[in-house]
C-alpha cells in the first residue's frame, strides 16, 4: 500500500502540475544564486545553467512550454525596461557622441564579422546578413550585476548603455530587411519608405506621448500600486505595437523605458517596486528559459562543432574589438574596456528570435540553429564573468578616487508638520540624500510645550513620523525618527540638527510670507538664523517626477560665497535624481564664471547658462520663460552674507505667485568664522555688491551708501545713526586716508563686511584727512568676542601700507596710490 501512494506523489517528467512548476522554479532562485555566490560563480550564469540542467535537454522536470516562454519573454522585456529606466539621462546627453561611435561599431564589426563567417561557411549572401544581424544583437544579461556593484553611472558602462539602443536597433532593423527580403518582398524605395515612416511614427509616439501621458497619470494617481501598474501596462502595450513598426518588442521595451526614465526617480517607492519584481521573478524566468535551450546533444557531427566553434569565436572577437577601439578611442582603461565588453557580448532571446525566424524562412538549418544555442551558451557564460571581475575593479576605483566634498554622503534632517506634505518631502530627501548613501533620513516633528496638551501633541507628531517611516521603508532608505518637545519650533529643530549632527536641513514651506522683514515666516526665518547648515525650504505643489527642468536662480555674488559650490553640486543631485534638465540664469555680470564652476562640480549634469543684467530683467525673464511643471530653484542667502540682497526676501513670495507650481530655496552652508576668514583674505572675500565706490564726501551719508545695497532702509538708518555717534566720540581712523568703523546689530545673523573707495575721500569729524579707504565691519549684537577678534585682524591688515595698496588695486585699479605714503 506504501509503494501505491508513493508513487502517487512523485510526479512524471516533465512536470505539468502549475504549482509544481512554480515551486521548482523559485526553488532554483532561492538556492542557485547562493550556491554560485559559494564557487565564485555570478549567479547570472548559476541560472542559465541549472535552466540546462532542469531543461529538456538535462533531467527533463521542465518542458520549455508556452508558460515559460511567456515568462521568459516577460522577463526579457523587463530586463531591457529597467536598463532604459536606469539609464543616467544627464550623462548619457554628455556622452552621447561616445554611445554613438561604440554603438555604430559594435554593430558594424560583428556584422561584417558575421556575414564574412556565412559566406565562408558556404551560406548564400540573404543568410550571411542574417548571421550579420545575429552577430550584432546583444542582449544586457549582465546588466544587473553592473547594478548590484554600483557603476552604472560610469563613463564606460554609460557608454554601453547608450550604444546598445543603436546596436539593437541597427540589428533588429537589418533582420527586418532580411526576413522581408526571405518571403519576396521587393526591397525598392516604397519598402524603404513604409520601414522609415512606421518605425519613425512608433519612436515618436512612445517618446513624445508617454512620457506626457505619465505625467498626467502620476498627477492623479495616489501613492501605491496604481504607479507600478501603469509602467507595467505601459511595457507591454508599447513593446506589442512594436510588431506593427517593423522592429522586435525588446526595441518598444527598450523605448518605454527611455520614456519613462524622467517619471521614475532612481531613489523612490516606484523605482525599489520595479527592482523588486524584476530582480526576484521576472528576470530569474528569462535567465531559466536561456538555460532551457541549450542541447550540446544536438552537436553529433564535425561540422556542427565547427560551425559552433566559429560563431562562438566570432560573437567573442568582434565584440571584443568593438570594445577595445571604444577604450582606446575614449580613454577607457582595461577594466572598462572589459566591462564594457561583458555588457555586450551575451546574446540571448533576441538572437534566437532572429535565428528561429531565419530557421521558419529556410535561410538556417538545425546544425546553424543548435550552433546559435552554444554560441548563446558561450557569450552568456563569458559577460557575467567579464563584469563580475573588471566590474569589481572599476567599483575599487571609482571607490578609490580622492575625496571630493561635494560627493560626500549627507545627513539629512526633515522637520515635518504638514502630513499633506510629508512624503513629498521624504521623496525629495530620497534624492538629496543620494543613491550611494548609506546614511539614514532624520524625519522630525517638534510638539509645542503647552503643559498638558503636550502628550497629544506628541502623540500626533509620531503618527506623522510613523507615515514618513513606512514611506521611507517602501524605498529601502533608512530612517531614524525623532521627536523634540519645545516652546519655540524653531528653536526644537535647531536642537535636533545638533544632536544628530545633519548637514542639510529639508523643510517644507506653504507659500505665505508673515511680516514685513520676513522672507518666508516666523519659523523659517528664526531657523535660518539659528543654523549654519545647508537650509533647503520646499514648496512641492506637484510630485516631484513629473517635474521637467530645474530654473536655478542665482542672485549677484552667491558665487563667492564659500559654500555655493556644495549647495550646486545638491541642485546637480536633484536634477539628476529625477532626470530633469536644468536652465540656470544669473543675475548680473557673472554668468561664465558660474558656468565654469557649475562644469567643475559633481555631479555633473548638463544645464543651458544664461545672465541677466539686473532684478527687473530677471522678473521679466521669468514671466516670460517659465512653465507649469518647472521647479524653480533659487540659491539663497542669510542676511549679512555676501551674497544676500534686500531683494532676496520678496523673491520667494513673489515666485510663489507665478506658474510654476514648486519651488525650492536653498541656502548654503555657511563657514564657522566668516568676518576673521575675510579678514585673512580680504581681497578674495569682497563681493562685487560688498565694494563701493563713494559719491558722498561725508562720513553719514557714505555709511548710508555703503550699507544701502545689503541692507533694508530702516536697518541702514539705524546703523547709519550708530556709527554716526560713535565716530562723533571716536575717530575710527587707523592710518590716515584709513577708515575702520564699526558697530554691533541685534538680530544680524552673520557678520557684514563692506569697502568703500573715494576718489575725493570722506571727511571724519576726527581724522587726520579725508578716508579714501572704508572698510566698514557690522557683526551680531550676541558675538561681542567674535567681532573683537575680527577688528584687530582686520585693523592689522590695514595698518600696512603694502597691504592696504594691493587691496586698492585689486578694487580701483585706476586710483593713486600716493596718499597711502605717508610722510614721517
Amino acid at each position: 500500500m506504501l509503494a501505491p501512494l508513493l508513487l502517487s506523489i512523485i510526479p512524471s517528467t516533465p512536470f505539468t502540475d502549475p504549482v509544481l512548476i512554480v515551486a521548482l522554479a523559485t526553488l532554483l532562485f532561492l538556492v542557485v544564486p547562493v550556491l554560485a555566490e559559494r564557487v565564485r560563480v555570478p549567479g547570472v550564469i548559476g541560472l542559465i545553467v541549472a535552466g540546462a540542467a532542469v531543461g529538456p535537454h538535462g533531467f527533463g522536470l521542465m518542458a520549455r512550454d508556452q508558460t515559460i516562454v511567456l515568462l521568459g519573454t516577460v522577463g526579457l522585456l523587463y530586463l531591457m525596461l529597467m536598463v532604459g529606466l536606469e539609464l543616467d539621462l544627464h550623462q548619457f546627453s554628455r556622452y552621447r557622441n561616445r554611445s554613438i561611435v561604440f554603438g555604430t561599431l559594435s554593430f558594424v564589426v560583428p556584422a561584417v564579422v558575421g556575414g564574412a563567417a556565412g559566406l565562408a561557411l558556404g551560406y548564400s549572401l540573404t543568410a550571411a546578413l542574417l548571421l550579420g544581424a545575429v552577430f550584432a544583437s546583444h542582449t544586457l544579461l549582465a546588466y544587473p550585476i553592473a547594478s548590484r556593484l554600483g557603476i552604472v553611472r560610469n563613463e564606460a558602462v554609460t557608454t554601453a548603455l547608450g550604444g546598445t539602443i543603436l546596436t539593437e536597433i541597427l540589428a533588429l532593423l537589418l533582420f527586418a530587411v532580411v526576413a522581408n527580403q526571405a518571403r519576396g518582398a521587393s526591397l525598392d524605395l516604397a519598402f524603404w519608405g513604409r520601414l522609415s515612416l512606421s518605425f519613425g511614427v512608433y519612436v515618436l509616439a512612445v517618446m513624445w506621448g508617454l512620457p506626457r501621458l505619465g505625467r498626467w497619470f502620476f498627477r492623479r494617481s495616489g501613492e501605491g500600486g496604481t504607479e507600478f501598474i501603469f509602467v507595467l501596462a505601459s511595457l507591454f502595450t508599447i513593446a506589442y505595437f512594436a510588431h506593427a513598426a517593423g522592429v522586435e518588442p525588446i526595441v518598444g521595451a527598450l523605448l518605454a523605458g527611455l520614456a519613462l526614465n524622467r517619471l521614475v526617480p532612481a531613489q523612490g517607492p516606484l523605482m525599489n517596486r520595479i527592482h523588486f519584481v524584476g530582480n526576484t521573478l521576472f528576470i530569474p524566468f528569462f535567465l531559466l528559459s536561456v538555460g532551457m535551450l541549450v542541447n550540446v546533444w544536438a552537436l553529433d557531427s564535425l561540422r556542427a562543432w565547427i560551425v559552433a566553434l566559429v560563431f562562438s569565436i566570432g560573437v567573442i572577437a568582434s565584440k571584443w574589438l568593438a570594445s577595445w577601439v571604444t577604450g582606446r578611442a575614449f580613454g577607457y582603461d582595461a577594466a572598462e574596456s572589459w566591462t564594457v565588453f561583458g555588457l555586450t557580448v551575451p546574446h540571448a532571446a533576441g538572437t534566437l528570435a532572429i535565428v528561429l525566424v531565419g530557421y521558419e524562412l529556410g535561410l538556417l538549418d538545425q546544425t546553424e540553429v543548435n550552433a546559435v544555442v552554444v554560441m548563446i551558451l558561450v557569450s552568456c557564460l563569458a559577460g557575467p564573468w567579464a563584469v563580475e571581475r573588471f566590474g569589481r575593479m572599476v567599483a575599487r576605483r571609482e571607490e578609490a578616487r580622492p575625496y571630493d566634498p561635494t560627493t560626500a554622503p549627507r545627513r539629512v534632517l526633515i522637520p515635518l508638520a504638514n502630513p499633506a506634505t510629508a512624503e513629498a518631502l521624504m521623496d525629495l530627501a530620497f534624492v538629496v540624500r543620494g543613491a550611494d548613501s548609506e546614511e539614514p533620513l532624520y524625519p522630525l516633528t517638534v510638539a509645542p510645550d503647552e503643559g498638558n496638551a503636550t502628550e497629544a501633541w506628541v502623540a500626533e507628531a509620531e503618527q506623522m513620523l510613523a507615515g514618513a517611516v513606512r514611506h521611507a521603508a517602501a524605498a529601502e532608505v533608512p530612517v531614524r525618527p525623532v521627536t523634540r518637545v519645545d516652546a519655540n519650533v524653531a528653536a526644537g529643530i535647531a536642537r535636533g540638527v545638533a544632536e544628530t549632527r545633519a548637514s542639510t536641513v529639508l523643510i517644507g514651506w506653504d507659500g505665505r510670507r508673515t511680516g514685513a522683514r520676513a522672507v518666508f515666516g516666523t519659523v523659517l526665518d528664526q531657523l535660518l538664523e539659528r543654523t549654519r547648515q545647508m537650509v533647503l525650504v520646499a514648496r512641492l505643489a506637484h510630485p516631484l517626477n513629473v517635474t521637467r527642468r530645474l530654473v536655478v536662480l542665482v542672485p549677484p555674488a552667491a558665487d563667492r560665497h564659500p559654500g555655493f559650490a556644495d549647495a550646486l553640486a545638491t541642485v546637480n543631485r536633484i536634477a539628476g535624481g529625477i532626470g530633469a534638465g536644468m536652465t540656470g540664469v544669473v543675475v548680473g555680470g557673472e554668468g561664465e564664471r558660474v558656468r565654469t564652476m557649475h562644469g567643475g562640480v559633481r555631479p555633473q549634469v548638463a544645464a543651458d547658462w544664461q545672465a541677466v543684467p539686473d532684478w527687473t530683467a530677471l522678473a521679466e525673464w521669468l514671466e516670460g520663460a517659465l512653465r507649469r511643471e518647472d521647479l524653480v530653484v533659487l540659491m539663497g542667502a542669510r542676511r549679512g552674507t555676501v551674497a544676500w540682497h534686500p531683494r532676496l526676501e520678496r523673491l520667494p513670495s513673489r515666485l510663489a505667485e507665478l506658474a510654476p507650481e514648486s519651488f525650492l530655496a536653498v541656502y548654503p552652508a555657511e563657514s564657522e568664522l566668516p568676518a576673521e576668514a575675510a579678514a585673512d583674505g580680504l581681497g578674495d572675500a569682497l563681493a562685487p555688491d560688498r565694494v563701493v565706490r563713494l559719491r558722498a564726501d561725508a562720513f553719514g551719508p557714505a555709511v548710508r551708501e555703503m550699507l544701502a545695497p545689503v541692507l533694508d532702509a530702516a536697518t541702514v538708518q539705524g546703523v547709519a545713526e550708530l556709527m554716526e555717534s560713535a565716530e562723533e566720540r571716536f575717530s575710527s581712523e587707523i592710518a590716515p586716508g584709513v577708515a575702520l568703523p564699526h558697530t554691533r546689530l541685534p538680530g544680524l545673523p552673520r557678520p557684514l563686511l563692506l569697502l568703500g573707495i573715494s576718489d575725493e575721500g570722506v571727511r571724519l569729524p576726527h581724522g587726520t584727512r579725508p578716508a579714501r579707504l572704508l572698510v566698514l565691519l557690522v557683526s551680531p549684537a550676541e558675538r561681542a568676542e567674535e567681532h573683537l577678534r575680527a577688528l584687530a585682524r582686520i585693523a592689522r591688515l590695514l595698518a600696512d601700507p603694502a597691504a592696504t595698496g594691493s587691496l586698492l588695486e585689486r578694487h580701483a585699479p585706476g586710483s593713486t596710490l600716493d596718499w597711502l605714503h605717508v610722510d614721517e
